[in-house]
């Protein structure tokens, strides 16, 4: 987003799948040789009309996106199953497909990974001698990032200031990783569990996943910047890392491009879910930029670490914890404690009418029927053997080719 645009005009999308082999389930790094059947010679990027494809950190992980900003969302899930399905049609030779959800549920990292080997990977190189990249929070985690726009410091503190209130609820809507190792791991959102201490030998990085209060662009560089800047600096020698980019909290600046791209959303079975909550999480942070159940004023007041404490019950308990924090559910226009799936229901009902029809019958989905986390407990019952897991994520499969919600 180089061009100066202003709040909401233009999207931007960004959603990461994992490649597994269809006869073992196991991760396959081919995402080399996608990228390869597709243009020729391997690159890096490749555009492919409204939507770009691109490598990851690791080998087996592809990532598809808006390819550059957008301001049409009512077709973009349709634009990216397409694009899933040419992907899929190109793995056929090596018996493997995409698969959707935040993590593998079988994965053993410390075994199977394989990081990117090909173009500008010095970065990742660094990042593995760094953190170690074997681990769950590395190497088994796909998400959809959401890419939001503004023009200058007052649309920045207006942006920062609704979506740091939103950020804790998010794993309430969109929790798609219950399951590491095999084992149920008793939280709903795993991937975001594993993803707070990844990076614990240098924590200023990732902060409380929740950023700080910084809403102007001095006030973040200052705040965030600058604290990694010198955190990085002793590992950073050649000056591989820019800390611009390093920042991993659960939404960062870019300032480069005027955006906030937020992080903490897990990817879902299939586009149409994957897109319906995007809008609904658009839809909802214009109810709170523009028509603010307190004020602005209000919204800039909560610090990083009580908003980082109601996110970590719901990355724990999903839709299914019940907010006491009366002063948080007044940011949400709500008097009184209530499970997290009521606020969400509380929410849609006042932006329902903004969305298209396609949308809000996948939002209603989740909102009667539970997240994925929930729906994939469901369909394995008491039986989590290797056997009965892999049955249910090749229905998952089924869905993402199909672009059809997972309904139990």
């Amino acid at each position: 987003m180089s061009a100066m645009y202003h709040l909401f005009e233009v999207f931007g999308i960004e959603l990461e799948y994992m490649l597994i082999n269809n006869s073992t389930f196991k991760v396959n790094p081919k995402v080399a040789e996608v990228l390869t059947a597709k243009n020729g010679v391997l690159i890096d990027d490749i555009e492919n009309g409204a939507i770009a494809w691109s490598n990851e950190l690791v080998a087996h992980v592809i990532e598809i996106k808006t390819n550059g900003p957008t301001d049409e969302l009512n077709g973009l899930a349709d634009a990216f199953h397409q694009n899933i399905l040419e992907i899929n049609k190109l793995l056929k030779p090596f018996d493997s497909e995409l698969l959707g959800t935040a993590c593998h549920p079988l994965m053993n990292p410390f075994e199977e990974t394989k990081l990117w080997e090909h173009g500008s990977n010095e970065i990742y190189e660094l990042y593995n001698k760094i953190f170690d990249c074997r681990g769950h929070g590395w190497s088994n985690l796909q998400s959809m990032h959401i890419n939001l726009p503004f023009a200058n410091d007052e649309e920045f503190e207006k942006l920062h200031a609704a979506i740091r209130i939103l950020l804790p609820i998010l794993p309430g809507l969109c929790a798609s990783s219950p399951i590491l190792d095999g084992k149920i791991t008793g939280f709903k959102d795993s991937r975001l569990e594993s993803y707070k201490t990844n990076q614990k030998e240098i924590p200023v990085i990732a902060g409380k996943v929740v950023p700080e209060q910084a809403f102007s662009k001095a006030a973040y560089e200052t705040g965030i910047y600058l604290p990694i800047q010198k955190a990085i600096a002793p590992y950073n020698e050649d000056g591989i890392l820019d800390y611009h980019f390093v920042n991993s909290r659960g939404a960062i600046a870019r300032f480069d491009r005027n955006a906030i791209e937020i992080r903490v959303i897990d990817i879902q079975e299939c586009p149409k879910a994957d897109i319906a909550i995007a809008v609904l999480v658009i839809e909802v942070l214009k109810l709170l930029v523009y028509h603010p159940f307190t004020s602005l004023t209000s919204q800039k007041d909560w610090h990083q670490n009580e908003l980082a404490g109601i996110l970590n019950k719901i990355i724990k308990e999903g839709e299914n914890y019940e907010i006491t924090n009366f002063g948080y559910l007044e940011e949400l226009g709500l008097g009184d404690h209530c499970l997290v799936n009521d606020v969400w229901k509380h929410l849609y009902e006042h932006v329902k009418n903004n969305i298209a029809p396609h949308y809000r019958e996948a939002i209603e989905i989740i909102l009667s029927k539970g997240t994925l986390s929930t729906r994939i407990e469901k369909a394995l019952g008491d039986d989590i053997s290797p056997e009965n897991i892999t049955m249910v994520y090749k229905k998952l499969a089924d869905c993402l080719q199909s672009n059809i919600l997972f309904d139990i």
